[in-house]
């Protein structure tokens, strides 16, 4: 048996799976998020382990026989959060989570260094780890000055698990101090924030051994000695890795609260000024580049607020048959936009309305408005050398037919639907344990999902869809001005 844990931002999840890969069973405990301050996002470090604590026992409760067997243990987390611990390895203040946003100007100012995009290939967003240490350094010097270790969010519960100090190149890349493509630390951008690689864990690959579970732990859970924890990966490349989202080509869109277009890359291939992440893989000699809209659902579900018609409501009334584009364009940009514009400022609106502009018309417009977001991410990725034949949809918006084959027409490929089941970052974690602790090779393991349907682009409307598209990219600048 093999345990994949998913320290996410509103829960932990924990997983189990047999040798088959066949899923056992889940279950999860949940987190809260503080926010002292506007802009402010942390969390109590002592809550992910009571959290996981809750998910195993959840497990252990109704399949005690399968947790004795596990041999490998994988861990996913959210990214960029800044654990601080000091010589003793005690958490010296709440962690600064991936969406806190109160390192705005250090993020800027490092960004203005040539030296980080260079060398991580990337972009400094606010978001990222380094940024907050240099806000640390700037607001709370004495906290600073006795930071010992800085840990992402998963690595922290690894030194719980393991008692030491481990992470991997997938989740390491976005901190803004990893030389990406050499796939190391970097000890220039380091000392740049004030910090030297003493700071920083020792980097594994996130299919190799990343520690042992401890007796006392393995114990209380029921499980053998020498329990193996896999290096494990951030939270998208878990998601690619169980989605078999991991050989040169294969690609994913996730159409969740935010949207997500996901490739897979046997080189590294930087382009940050294209606002195109460009990270290491979980797996040795891969990357990924990853393009993020910031409202994908989101978008529909404002508009469903607005007019007070459930999501599935509105879909429905535009039938599954795709339709041409009319005259009116949505941008989705409700809370600003990540990929390609890098604009935190920019809002979204309706352009073109007339008197005959039916709800129906302006539910089109908004899946039309998501799926040019989409494309432009598809652009900014080509724009980086990437090419890409097919997805796999998943996410909540995949369940309309009708959104696929809008992003399938705009995109000009295939979009997959993969058979029901949970091909998450908890179960792309436990593949990372059965890799580490048996030695498997990670493509052999790591397969995408039986394919349930295909939706192919509808090449009748192939024009009209790209009339309509350069009306979109032709809207973010004219109204920038207007809403900065």
């Amino acid at each position: 048996m093999y345990l994949g844990l998913d320290l996410g931002t509103s829960g932990v999840k924990a997983m189990l799976i047999d040798a088959d890969q066949k899923i056992i069973g889940s279950a999860s405990g949940g987190l809260d998020v503080s926010r002292p301050h506007p802009g402010w996002s942390e969390q109590d470090p002592a809550h992910w382990i009571r959290a996981t604590e809750e998910a195993v026992a959840g497990l252990k409760a109704k399949f005690p026989k399968e947790l004795s067997a596990v041999k490998g243990i994988g861990l996913s987390g959210q990214m960029h959060g800044a654990t601080l611990l000091d010589k003793d390895d005690k958490v010296l203040r709440p962690c600064i989570l991936w969406n806190d946003t109160r390192s705005h100007q250090e993020a800027a100012e490092l960004d203005a260094d040539p030296r980080f995009r260079k060398i991580t290939g990337n972009i400094v967003f606010p978001g990222f780890t380094a940024p907050k240490l240099v806000w640390l350094k700037n607001n709370e010097p004495e906290i600073f000055a006795g930071v010992a270790k800085v840990l992402l969010p998963k690595d922290y519960l690894r030194l719980w698990l393991t008692g030491e100090h481990i992470s991997e190149m997938s989740d390491s890349a976005g901190t803004s101090w990893l030389d990406t493509g050499a796939r190391q630390w970097s000890a220039e951008l380091l000392a740049a924030t004030g910090l030297s690689e003493d700071h920083m864990p020792s980097l594994v690959e996130g299919t190799e051994q990343g520690g042992r579970l401890r007796a006392g732990l393995a114990s209380e859970w029921g499980m053998g000695e020498g329990v193996v924890v896999a290096g494990g990966a951030g939270d998208n490349a878990a998601s690619a890795c169980g989605m078999g989202t991991v050989a040169e080509g294969n690609a994913f869109v996730s159409l969740g609260t935010s949207g997500v277009l996901f490739a897979a890359n046997g080189s590294y291939l930087p382009k940050p000024e294209s606002a195109v992440h460009a990270f290491c893989h979980a797996l040795a000699n891969t990357w990924h580049q990853m393009g993020v809209i910031l409202s994908a659902t989101d978008a529909l579900n404002w508009y469903s607020g607005v007019t007070e018609k459930s999501a599935a409501d509105l879909t429905a009334e535009l039938g599954d048959s795709l339709k041409a584009p009319t005259a009116i364009t949505f941008l989705p940009y409700l809370s600003g936009e990540r990929t390609p514009h890098n604009d935190a400022q920019i809002r979204g609106g309706f352009i073109g309305l007339g008197h005959e502009s039916s709800r129906a018309v302006l539910t089109q417009a908004v899946i039309e408005g998501v799926t040019f977001a989409i494309r432009d991410n598809l652009e900014a990725l080509k724009s980086a050398g990437t090419s890409i034949s097919r997805v796999t949809a998943i996410g909540g918006g995949s369940r309309s037919r009708y959104w696929l084959a809008s992003i399938a027409t705009s995109l000009g490929v295939p979009v997959d639907i993969p058979a029901d089941g949970d091909f998450g970052a908890a179960f792309g974690a436990a593949r990372l344990g059965l890799i580490a602790a048996t030695g498997a090779d990670p493509v052999a393991v790591c397969q995408p999902p039986r394919t349930a349907d295909t939706i192919d682009p509808v090449s009748s409307l192939s024009q009209a869809y790209e009339t309509a598209y350069a009306r979109y990219r032709a809207a973010y600048p004219a109204i920038r001005s207007l809403t900065h």
